[in-house]
């Protein structure tokens, strides 16, 4: 947490807002969002027809709008919206509305330390991005697939250049999908372009293409690798800049390549959602060994253990010595930590939280509508209506807990070692 330094890390509990006092003064209250630091929690509130804003810890936002939805808490705490005025859309943050309005705004979403706010926008039937409200110089008649710099201060996405009619085949076989970064499209035409990355310094931008009906690549700055697959999946950069990763099919096979070429010596049912360790030496992802079996693997060597249904929400320590995750057999979330499976099982489970130490790990869960955390396969004894994510303290001895129970919103501090024992 980039913040956390920050925040108040004193051990006890504070009663942030009395939810149930919101429903006697507005007609309705959607679902509560709770602050990064714990100290806000905030909902959308109905006012009257046509009429809706927000309430912080009680207050509301100074302006009314004809419609606000995607209520969201940016990394630097900043709560975001997107709102209409007068049949027009854009972003509010803070409860004021970015300048320029839209036909329509979506896919909110935030550079790592939360400074840059980039949305999918519409504008008279044509498709750009913003970013901190000021749109791209160009707009294209479709738009998916939205990325953005480490940073937030570059932004691409998946565009269509060329129009297509109707049941027109002829005209999609020669490509009209291409990539625009900053509003400029790339030199080339694909069949398809779907799923981006930037490179961390983001000068360059990789992406899946189709070639044609067949063949699909790697596309990086606009040039396809030298090599086609039956298959490829979303690409990574290395952290240093040392080349672009992506799982490739080949041979009813998947693999993981660099640049084209395969860097795996074992292949797999299924390869996807590779990611690098915080130090760049190690590279997981999730794979399937054989069909319906579901696990990580860790430089092309898969644990031992192997989930049913599926496996996900993986994360490296910060150390980059340890790999969790999420997995699901036989209808019941459990985590699984450097191949090994918590003996807790539960309804749901959510992505696992390393403290800065790595020593220790944890979740939040749900059992049978109630919502809790878990740290180290130890459950802790009170449960919830709605609990978020838990946060460690700097110095990994803290939790940070945010629960919400018969309308009381509480921020708590818990020392570890009361959830461990």
């Amino acid at each position: 947490m980039h913040y956390s330094s920050e925040w108040d890390w004193e051990v006890g509990e504070k009663s942030v807002a009395d939810i149930n006092q919101w429903k006697t003064k507005f007609n309705w209250i959607e679902e509560p969002h709770a602050s990064p630091n714990g100290e806000q929690v905030a909902a959308i509130v109905n006012l009257s027809e046509g009429e809706f804003n927000v309430c912080v810890n009680g207050q509301l936002w100074q302006n009314v709008f004809d419609k606000i939805w995607y209520l969201r808490f940016a990394p630097d705490g900043r709560l975001t919206a997107l709102v209409s005025e007068m049949g027009e859309w854009t972003v509010a943050v803070d409860g004021v509305a970015w300048e320029n309005k839209f036909g329509y705004v979506w896919d909110t979403r935030f550079s790592q330390d939360g400074r840059n706010i980039v949305v999918a926008v519409q504008q008279d039937m044509q498709y750009c991005l913003a970013r901190n409200g000021k749109p791209w110089e160009n707009t294209y008649q479709n738009l998916t697939c939205m990325a953005i710099s480490p940073d937030g201060k570059r932004t691409a996405a998946s565009v269509q250049t060329s129009p297509l009619t109707e049941g027109d085949i002829f005209t999609f076989q020669q490509g009209i999908y291409t990539a625009a970064v900053d509003g400029a499209a790339w030199d080339k035409n694909f069949v398809n372009v779907w799923n981006m990355a930037f490179s961390p310094d983001g000068q360059s931008v990789a992406a899946e293409v189709r070639l044609n009906l067949y063949d699909y690549t790697i596309a990086v700055n606009g040039e396809p690798w030298g090599h086609t697959f039956d298959c490829v999946w979303e690409p990574i950069f290395h952290p240093d800049n040392g080349g672009v990763f992506a799982p490739v099919r080949a041979g009813g096979k998947w693999t993981l390549a660099k640049d084209g070429d395969p860097v795996w010596d074992r292949k797999f049912v299924q390869l996807w959602h590779q990611m690098f360790s915080p130090d760049g030496k190690k590279m997981a992802a999730v794979v399937a060994p054989k069909y319906g079996k579901w696990t990580m693997a860790v430089e092309g060597r898969p644990w031992s253990i192997a989930f049913d249904e599926m496996i996900s929400e993986a994360i490296f320590s910060p150390d980059s010595t340890r790999l969790a995750a999420v997995g699901k057999s036989n209808g019941k979330y459990s985590v699984a930590v450097d191949g090994t499976l918590w003996k807790n099982s539960f309804d749901m489970v959510w992505k696992p939280v390393f403290s800065p130490d790595s020593r220790h790990v944890a979740a939040k869960v749900e059992n049978e509508g109630r919502y809790t955390i878990a740290v180290d396969d130890r459950i802790w004894k009170e449960s919830y209506e709605a609990v978020w994510d838990p946060v460690f303290s700097p110095e990994g001895d803290r939790l940070l807990l945010r629960t919400l129970d018969n309308g009381n919103y509480v921020r708590r501090i818990i020392p570890l070692n009361k959830l461990t024992r």
